[in-house]
């Protein structure tokens, strides 16, 4: 998750963060380096207790301050509605049980006009791959913390109360076709 082509991502995605933030899974902080210099503070959420170690070193080496919070068991985001300017995922939305659920709580932590910024791996255009990752997806699910390796990512923004604004698909270079697929795009609370 930490080759050039992620970080490349993950900086072009993070150029477009804005006032309060909520970072959701956000994993062992690799986003960290590539917030713009203007960010100073963000609040992140991460179910996987398991990481927390790891993403420690990177938030002593950090000059962004982080509130970690707790998800709750109810998988509700522990924050007030209209809450937050801007909420980031990335490569975390394919690992989420009920991801219906979870977009409704993204969108009921923004503010109106709130944007949520998502970098996601998912359901690739060619049907040939398509079939190859629905063959995959139990192996997946089960060795890599649930993840699902065929969600249409921006088809399920379209399905939630967020409007999408932009939508990028592209193939990740040097990764394999069935897990390359890539949706970068930015959604509004309606």
């Amino acid at each position: 998750m930490s080759r050039r082509a992620m970080r490349e991502q993950r900086a072009a995605l993070l150029a477009r963060v804005s006032g309060r933030i909520l970072e959701l899974g956000f994993g062992t902080g690799l986003n960290l380096p590539h917030y713009p210099d203007h960010v100073r503070e963000i609040v992140a959420v991460e179910p996987n207790l398991g990481m927390s170690s790891v993403a420690r070193r990177r938030l002593e080496r950090s000059p962004i301050r982080v509130h970690a919070r707790a998800l709750n068991p109810d998988l509700t985001l522990p924050f007030d509605s209209g809450e937050f300017d801007t909420v980031v995922t990335s490569w975390t939305l394919c690992t989420i049980p009920d991801l219906g659920s979870a977009l409704r709580e993204v969108a009921r932590v923004l503010k109106p006009r709130g944007r949520f910024l998502y970098l996601e791996h998912g359901l690739s255009p060619d049907k040939r791959v398509q079939r190859l990752q629905r063959l995959l997806e139990p192996v997946s699910r089960r060795l890599y913390d649930g993840c699902h390796l065929t969600r249409d990512i921006a088809a399920e923004v379209r399905a939630s109360p967020l409007a999408l604004d932009t939508d990028e698909r592209f193939q990740l270079r040097r990764t394999p076709r069935f897990c390359g697929t890539m949706y970068r795009g930015v959604a509004v609370k309606r």
